[in-house]
């Protein structure tokens, strides 16, 4: 199922012309159906509605097909969505969505056990304190002045157990993990266990007996306050910092386009190393751009196009033979295909470097016309005063031919629409910022973090590994985060031992001789 999309955010920047428009127009009206165009009355497109996208996704139109001045008279560019699935893979993400369901129940769930033992960890000194005063207040000894310094003891141990589990457990998740954290989870037994003991000793032995030694009843609660701070300095050491030291080196590869980076990790398990990974993609990854990949793939398809192949046995043979003769019929012609990728790209890279000049110049003549005013000057201006919005809808019109082309040119109009430029623009003249920073964001492809969600490509991810995700790191093991669109790729190997020895050079050593 295809769709059409017409984008038209430039028309009013470009020139007119009869010709022209018939010429679009027949360029519209043709559409040659490729040989999965069958197959694809079948698949269902998704799309994320667009927020005003800047440019036409030309993607499906090849490049040799364009002159240098194909967009001045362009108004309008149509073409077919890109990004369409089949009915498996529609099932495949209802699933995926009851799975997230399922991760939502089972998050909130742990919260809530952690809140409510959290809770019974501080309560349980208070009440130990408070129950003799309340149940046998008469039969008490009275409290000295030892007794009462534990009070203060007993509230300033609270207050610091208090900040420190809220700066370690009360923090927002970043993920949602497949399997529960082992070392989290052992705490919360441990704690469990520990107050559980000390409820069983107090009952045991002061409820039921009516300790009179109201005291040592303090003393006791002193000491399970002790033992929580103990217990809270074992989470730090099993949750923040075991993982610090670097003991393995991941690579992360993307399966698309080969695009690649290094990380260094400490003992995680392997969820927790696939979120580790994760979150530098973000940061580290170029952006993914499926148009980039369409060149390749329209260039075999050219080549596989050009051969024609006979069956001279009559209908009953099969279709693997017809295979094979296309397989090696294309091997053959792979001694002139390469010249023809070597022109290809020679001349995409000089198209570039041209469309990147007649950029880079005319962002340069459109900040010439913008001067910042100064406090004293304000009063004084001969010109109408504008703010920096007014600003850059002023000069934008200048540029916007020249970064139409650039953009359409390296295949990245689908992310970035004018409104994302315009504010762009805007804050880089509130800022006082030089044409070559307002340009660093269209020259190269920047991470994928630098976009708005909606081009991310990206957003929920499946970890795919042959060992359990709650076990630790070991050297080999490879696990596969996977998207709808691409995966990541990681391989751990563990850094080597290295041995280092010393060697003293005697400074007086340090004697030369001149050979001539």
């Amino acid at each position: 199922m295809d769709t059409e999309s017409t984008y038209s955010g430039y028309s009013h920047y470009s020139g007119h012309s009869k010709k022209a428009h018939r010429q679009g127009s027949r360029d519209r009206h043709k559409s040659p159906r490729s040989k999965d165009g069958s197959r694809s009355e079948k698949s269902v497109t998704i799309q994320t509605p667009p927020a005003e996208p800047l440019l036409g996704n030309d993607a499906s139109r090849t490049e040799e097909g364009q002159d240098d001045n194909w967009g001045e008279t362009t108004t309008a560019i149509t073409g077919t969505s890109e990004h369409s699935i089949s009915q498996e893979d529609i099932a495949r993400i209802s699933k995926d969505l009851e799975d997230s369901v399922g991760l939502d129940c089972k998050r909130y769930l742990g919260l809530t056990v952690a809140a409510v033992l959290g809770l019974l960890v501080f309560l349980t000194p208070i009440a130990f304190i408070l129950l003799p005063q309340i149940l046998w207040r008469d039969d008490l000894e009275p409290c000295g002045t030892v007794c009462e310094g534990l009070f203060i003891s007993v509230a300033f141990k609270l207050l610091i157990l208090l900040i420190g589990t809220w700066a370690l457990f009360f923090r927002q998740p970043k993920a949602d993990i497949p399997r529960v954290f082992v070392f989290r989870a052992l705490l919360l037994v441990l704690i469990f266990l520990f107050v559980f003991s000390y409820w069983l000793f107090y009952g045991v032995r002061i409820l039921d007996s009516k300790d009179t030694n109201y005291q040592g009843i303090v003393q006791y609660a002193v000491s399970l306050v002790d033992a929580l701070l103990f217990i809270h300095y074992l989470a730090i050491v099993l949750l923040e910092l075991r993982q610090l030291q670097p003991m393995f080196t991941v690579k992360v590869v993307r399966s698309t386009d080969g695009e690649s980076r290094y990380y260094s990790l400490g003992h995680l398990s392997i969820q927790r190393a696939a979120l580790v990974v994760l979150e530098n993609y973000y940061r580290d990854f170029p952006v993914y751009n499926p148009a980039l990949l369409t060149a390749s793939k329209s260039r075999a398809a050219k080549h596989m196009a050009g051969l024609k192949v006979y069956n001279v046995d009559g209908p009953g043979n099969n279709a693997s033979g017809q295979s094979r003769a296309m397989i090696a019929a294309a091997a053959r012609r792979r001694d002139s295909s390469h010249n023809e990728l070597y022109y290809e790209e020679a001349d995409h890279e000089r198209r570039v470097k041209k469309r990147r000049a007649r950029l880079v110049v005319a962002v340069e003549e459109a900040f010439t016309h913008i001067k910042r005013l100064q406090t004293e000057e304000q009063q004084k201006a001969p010109g109408e005063m504008m703010d920096s919005r007014e600003a850059a809808q002023a000069i934008f019109p200048s540029m916007a031919r020249a970064l139409q082309k650039y953009l359409r040119t390296t295949r990245q109009q689908q992310y970035h629409s004018m409104e994302s430029i315009l504010q762009h623009l805007s804050f880089c003249i509130t800022n006082n910022m030089t044409p070559k920073a307002f340009l660093e964001r269209y020259l190269s492809p920047g991470p994928t973090l630098q976009y708005d969600r909606d081009r991310w490509f990206s957003k929920q991810w499946t970890l795919v590994s042959e060992e359990a995700v709650t076990s630790g790191l070991q050297d080999g093991i490879v696990f596969v985060l996977k998207c709808l669109d691409f995966s990541l790729v990681a391989n751990v190997k563990k850094i080597p031992f290295i041995k280092l020895s010393e060697e003293f050079i005697d400074p007086k050593s340090h004697k030369f001789v001149l050979r001539l």
